[in-house]
């Protein structure tokens, strides 16, 4: 068994996957045994060809090829399923560390028997703190935002766009680098594999703190990464009704009520947008049908034929 199972999920960015693992090999203690585990995601052939040739003399690596994009949730899920180690880090490729991030987070695990998930602090190429952890998704979040809870309540909703120097008890982390006690990750059934694109990462995290024992999560600010945003998938509209199609599925998963209430507000809301910006329009029908999975763009992925 490995002390750690690094996953990352490629699609169509080649390149940064390469740069992430060469980042993870360069900046590891010797002393870790860890396999890295690349699942590439429907990209196409010619990027997983890259990969390929790439990363084929790379010790302890597996390459997974899937035909089909599956999403950020299930691509993680096939790369556990080839996974044999007591922690997983889940990193996007698009992602390159700065330290020794698993060996401090590790560390961080071992000796904090009540934690079951964590995370290193996050900046951006020009070392601008990102948001490296955020509060659970709930109807007061949506309705009011998160900044005048993390004001009338910072230590229960600390501050997100903040360098930390001392590890902060959070309730959730991005998906972008996740550290994570395999046990207790197998113990609620890892990623809701339903959700294609975005709060994968929130859905976890509270299923994890519903647990008796060892589900805290925190940031952990000594271990460090940078994140190019982004470079797997494009901000256009279609993205903008996937994140609230996982919205709105997360939200019903844990209050029926709190979800009827928010679709009836996104209604209303983007009703008034739309006769300004008509696009918007679409959003609303899918609003009234429910922002059902079946209009997720999972259903819409085709299966590349080699």
């Amino acid at each position: 068994m490995f002390d750690i199972a690094v996953i990352l999920v490629n699609f169509n960015s080649s390149q940064y996957t390469i740069e992430a693992i060469n980042s993870i090999v360069e900046n590891t203690t010797r002393t870790i045994k860890y396999q890295i585990i690349v699942v590439d995601n429907g990209s196409r052939y010619e990027d997983y060809q890259k990969l390929e040739s790439q990363l084929q003399n790379k010790k302890n690596l597996t390459l997974i090829r899937s035909k089909i994009n599956t999403g950020f949730g299930t691509g993680n899920m096939i790369g556990v399923n080839r996974a044999n180690a007591k922690y997983y880090a889940l990193v996007n490729n698009d992602t390159v560390i700065n330290n020794d991030c698993l060996s401090i987070l590790q560390n961080y695990l071992q000796n904090n028997s009540n934690v079951a998930l964590c995370a290193p602090q996050g900046f951006d190429e020009n070392n601008e703190v990102l948001k490296s952890f955020d509060h659970f998704l709930t109807l007061k979040r949506e309705l009011f935002g998160r900044k005048i809870f993390e004001k009338i309540n910072s230590k229960k909703y600390p501050k997100r766009d903040k360098v930390y120097r001392t590890p902060v008890k959070v309730q959730a982390i991005p998906g972008s680098f996740m550290f994570v006690d395999a046990k207790q990750f197998d113990l609620v059934g890892g990623f809701d594999t339903n959700i294609f694109l975005y709060y994968e990462e929130t859905d976890l995290a509270f299923r994890l703190s519903k647990l008796k024992t060892k589900n805290e999560c925190y940031l952990v600010p000594k271990a460090q990464y940078v994140h190019f945003k982004g470079k797997s998938t494009s901000k256009n509209f279609s993205i903008k009704k996937e994140i609230k199609i996982s919205l709105l599925y997360v939200l019903k998963k844990n209050s029926y009520l709190s979800y009827l209430f928010l679709r009836c507000y996104l209604i209303v809301q983007y009703f008034f947008k739309s006769l300004f910006k008509p696009k918007y329009f679409s959003l609303v029908t899918l609003f009234l049908k429910g922002a059902p999975l079946s209009s997720s763009l999972k259903q819409s992925q085709i299966i590349q034929n080699k």
